[in-house]
């Protein structure tokens, strides 16, 4: 992808921006100035995206300031033997990594701002109804499509962007938009939920934690950290790179409407323990996405252009990646508590399983098959602990030696610590012969 730079040149700069131009190889057009102002000419030249920010920085050695005028606009094609040879000796340089100048960032996450509120309003109500009706009816496909029309890369963009570049501005509108984001679609899942709960579009008595969708995000685990530090990271690289930020924009939805979706059912269905969950994984997500984009920005060598400005600038960053890494360590708590919580009980489970089948495959037993062991599990937010434990037996007559039901339910007490409701179900099954 290339780039058509116009350039006004003040008056008295006009030999010293040449001489860089036809220093580095820079195939160039000249047109004169004739608007009576403070400048001498303006220049056009095609430049290799990654090609950009170098160069303006060295016209602005020059003198080259903010009252001129430059201008950088995205070109499919560029048909000229300097500029391949521009484009080979930017791509050969390892210095010069693929992404676009810091003024052309700057603006294209103030462009992913968006500019009508009640635009944005509307477009994330919208999205949080369909999450809604997408989750209620535990349709994956669904929710993804939510995840297509919600306006939340922008916001998320804005706030890295700002803090890098020291856009007060920019950064305000980020933070602020994000807030008002998270607010609509937590109270517009809310309202949509209770409407369809109170007009008996569900059916009556629904455990929402039965629907896979809802539960998924019941209890949250480390994993998730690892997908809105993703989503962030993505999203600011697809900006520095002059890409397509619309799939990416979809996985930052991804993180953060199914979660204030969720949200808002539970304040529907008064389940503060899914509220609470689904809560943590919201904030979890917004704090990561903000935190990987604002690292990633930084690392990618995109500063204020004025040095007056860098140390200011830095103590700000650091400032706000403390705030945010602190923040996110703090709610990491509690999601290695769930993915700890969530080993043991697999680990339970098996340890079951293993010892059920044991069991059976003792000559007395021979002639009994497992077929299947069912868990159920009380709602705990934190520590999931088996309620129940169903096990279903094969037997060739449906029916077994009372001994071997009390033997596996002393046994499963032993393994889970606690008292466990034990249930044991004989089917018949055909003799073999």
């Amino acid at each position: 992808m290339a780039r058509l730079v116009f350039v006004t040149v003040p008056v008295g700069k006009q030999d010293a921006v040449l001489d860089i131009l036809d220093d580095e190889g820079i195939s160039y057009t000249l047109t004169d100035e004739t608007s009576n102002r403070e400048y001498t000419c303006a220049v056009h030249f095609p430049l290799p995206t990654n090609a950009v920010e170098p160069i303006l920085d060295r016209l602005r050695e020059t003198g080259i300031n903010d009252d001129a005028i430059t201008v950088t606009v995205e070109t499919q094609t560029v048909l000229s033997r300097d500029y391949d040879q521009l484009e080979e000796r930017f791509t050969e340089d390892e210095e010069s990594p693929e992404q676009i100048a810091r003024e052309e960032l700057q603006s294209a996450a103030e462009e992913l701002v968006p500019a009508s509120m009640p635009i944005y309003a509307a477009m994330t109500i919208v999205s949080a109804i369909i999450a809604t009706a997408g989750l209620l009816l535990d349709s994956a496909a669904v929710v993804v499509g939510s995840m297509v029309i919600a306006p939340l890369i922008g916001p998320a963009m804005a706030t890295s962007v700002g803090t890098v570049f020291r856009d007060r501005d920019l950064f305000r509108d980020g933070v602020k938009l994000q807030i008002i984001g998270a607010i609509l679609t937590i109270a517009s899942a809310a309202l949509f939920a209770i409407l369809i709960r109170t007009g008996n579009l569900v059916p009556p008595g629904l455990d929402i934690l039965s629907i896979s969708q809802i539960r998924e995000r019941f209890r949250p685990d480390v994993l998730s950290l690892m997908v809105a530090l993703g989503s962030g990271a993505a999203g600011v690289i697809s900006l520095a790179s002059g890409l397509s930020s619309a799939l990416v924009g979809v996985m930052i939805a991804v993180a953060l409407v199914p979660p204030a979706a969720t949200v808002g059912i539970a304040i529907a269905w008064g389940n503060t323990a899914l509220a609470v969950g689904s809560g943590v994984l919201l904030l979890v997500n917004v704090l990561s996405i903000n935190l990987a984009a604002l690292l990633v920005l930084w690392y990618m060598g995109y500063r204020p252009e004025k040095w007056f400005r860098m140390e200011q600038t830095r103590k700000t960053f650091v400032k706000r990646v403390g705030i945010l890494l602190i923040s996110i360590l703090i709610l990491s708590a509690f999601l290695g508590t769930v993915t700890f919580s969530s080993y043991q009980t697999a680990t339970a489970e098996q340890s079951i399983q293993n010892d059920i089948e044991s069991i059976l495959d003792e000559p007395v037993y021979s002639e009994f098959v497992l077929l299947e062991v069912q868990f159920e599990y009380s709602e705990n937010l934190l520590a999931q602990r088996p309620s129940k434990v169903t096990i279903l037996i094969g037997a060739p007559r449906g029916e077994a030696p009372p001994e071997l039901g009390d033997r596996l339910n002393t046994r499963i007490d032993e393994i889970a610590g606690r008292n466990v409701a034990v249930q044991v179900r004989y089917l018949t099954v055909q003799e073999p012969g």
